[in-house]
């Protein structure tokens, strides 16, 4: 039942984002529904009736997803904002040429499928029968905070980059570390409800493993990474080549050749 509910719920704001991307031509809307949707329905499910899980962990799993909607939401927002296209959603569009409003129903609602997982580890979480909240709880909420405070730091960092006017690629902070650190510490939030969810006499909340392992192979695999650096490289050409080398993708690392 929760399956499905993710599965509806989440098909019905992708379909509300391609209605909203096609009337104003601005694609970045997109993660912004997504982004919302998501945090909806995770809120929603924790609270639904799904399961045993006692009121006090439905409400702390709730708060969890509504904190990453909004931090999250917001941010995307404030962006779309200044922008007219995302440049990877712009990129497919002008691949697709006349066939791309079509194209961009299907592709949204396979990102509706594939975030079903997300949207389940955090319904799971919520419905862990243990009678009162525990160890399990506090380390997965401790972990889903330095994810969401992390993200903000690096978002932020970002930000006051772009309002400095250098110009150029961010290479300072979080940034100096990894090339992508906001994606690495959403991974690492998403991580939380797999902390949260697993119990001996709740062998379903095992699958709540799926969510960072999904939310890390779609950052690192197909709709973040990959394309964001396409754009980037067209756009800085060798100096972001020479940031690529010394800078690790993902997880923060020193630098290559920086002094210890």
């Amino acid at each position: 039942m929760a399956a499905v509910f993710t599965g509806v719920a989440m098909s019905a704001f992708m379909a509300l984002a391609a209605l909203i991307e096609r009337r104003t031509g601005n694609s970045g809307w997109i993660d912004v529904i997504w982004t919302l949707g998501l945090g909806a329905t995770g809120f929603a499910g924790a609270l639904l009736p799904f399961g045993a899980g006692p009121l006090s962990r439905r409400l702390l799993v709730a708060g969890l997803a509504l904190a990453w909607a909004l931090r999250l939401g917001q941010h995307i927002a404030q962006r779309t904002s200044n922008i007219t296209e995302d440049p990877r959603y712009a990129k497919l569009k002008r691949d697709w040429g006349s066939d791309a409003p079509r194209q961009m129903v299907r592709l949204l609602q396979m990102q509706a499928l594939v975030s079903i997982p997300l949207a389940l580890g955090i319904v799971l979480a919520a419905h862990n029968p243990a009678p009162a909240l525990g160890w399990q709880d506090f380390i997965g909420a401790s972990v889903f905070v330095a994810g969401l405070a992390g993200g903000a730091v690096a978002d932020g960092q970002l930000r006051a980059f772009a309002r400095s006017g250098t110009g150029g690629i961010c290479d300072c902070g979080l940034w100096r570390w990894s090339r992508h650190p906001n994606y690495f510490f959403e991974c690492v939030l998403w991580g939380s409800y797999a902390i949260v969810a697993p119990g001996m006499s709740y062998s379903w909340g095992w699958l709540a493993l799926l969510a960072p392992a999904c939310i890390t192979l779609l950052l690192t695999r197909i709709s973040g990474i990959p394309p964001l650096e396409e754009h980037l490289l067209a756009k800085h050409g060798a100096a972001y080549r020479a940031y690529q080398n010394r800078t690790s993708a993902l997880i923060p690392k020193p630098p290559k050749g920086a002094t210890p």
